[in-house]
């Protein structure tokens, strides 16, 4: 088992919003970082997604012109997953047990037994996608959340047959990339996204009973402390994978009612309205 001090690159698998960024803060805190992802699009609005957070860094004096570009020399943006070989490997794709296990196991034969395995699943059993993968053990759940460059919260999470040298080493990588981790075991939802969903799902119902309109539900929770309200955050996450974390809780507790999807989120993504990625959610961003 490899150490935390061995750690020399990282590659994120899947270049999304929560790929990008994850690859920023693991640039940022001195590896070289590969950033996978099989669609070109998605490599280059990446990269300008992250050139873009680190000028506004700049302007801010948060960070200087030569470490910005220091941070840029450290990234490699690929489609290629045969380039994906490191010591961890993150990966930050859809939603789907048996795509992740898939890419677990291409990522599997061409790195050695001794690659760490993290998932930055919101919702999966990290048990159910390691029990697919050779040498299960270097199977965890390294939960970041969005935007991952900002949000200090890093949920890490042992699966049944994860090792618990995997998780201490994740913890104080974590540590090293300025993060706060948090030890949980594998549960559906893990801790944040199983309280968080009645943060957007009773706004929700609240917003569908005509109790008050989207942002006046926002303001009002924004001035009670919250960083984001509800329809502004999901905007920012995108309603299609709020949507899917949302159904993947209440298929893991069984229909529980409190996790019951909302038609109104339901009716947004039919209709393509998943927030800032495609111009309007909740909110018009044209």
């Amino acid at each position: 088992m490899i150490t935390v001090d061995q750690i020399r690159t990282i590659a994120v698998c899947g270049a999304g919003t929560m790929g990008a960024g994850i690859a920023q803060v693991a640039a940022a805190g001195g590896y070289r970082t590969i950033l996978f992802d099989v669609q070109a699009a998605m490599l280059e609005k990446a990269q300008q997604q992250i050139t873009q957070q680190l000028d506004n860094a700049v302007k801010k004096g948060k960070l200087t012109a030569e470490e910005k570009d220091a941070i840029l020399e450290r990234l490699v943006f690929t489609a290629q997953v045969e380039d994906c070989r490191a010591e961890l490997v993150i990966e930050a794709i859809v939603e789907k047990l048996e795509i992740k296990t898939t890419l677990f196991n291409q990522l599997a034969a061409i790195n050695t037994p001794a690659t760490i395995l993290a998932s930055n699943t919101s919702s999966l059993p990290i048990s159910g996608i390691a029990a697919g993968i050779d040498h299960p053990e270097r199977v965890a759940g390294m939960h970041f959340f969005n935007p991952a460059p900002v949000m200090k919260l890093v949920e890490i999470v042992k699966g049944k047959d994860t090792a618990t040298e995997v998780t201490a080493l994740l913890y104080a990588l974590s540590q090293r990339l300025g993060k706060t981790p948090v030890m949980v075991q594998d549960t559906p939802g893990f801790i944040v996204n199983r309280v968080a969903r009645h943060y957007y799902l009773e706004a929700m119902q609240i917003a569908a009973e005509g109790v008050a309109p989207y942002k006046s539900i926002d303001r009002l929770l924004e001035s009670a402390g919250f960083r984001m309200g509800p329809f502004a955050l999901m905007d920012l996450i995108g309603n299609d994978v709020n949507l899917a974390v949302t159904r993947s809780l209440y298929e893991a507790y069984n229909g529980a009612p409190r996790f019951t999807p909302s038609p109104l989120q339901i009716a947004k993504v039919e209709e393509g309205a998943l927030g800032k990625k495609s111009g309007k959610g909740f909110y018009n961003y044209l």
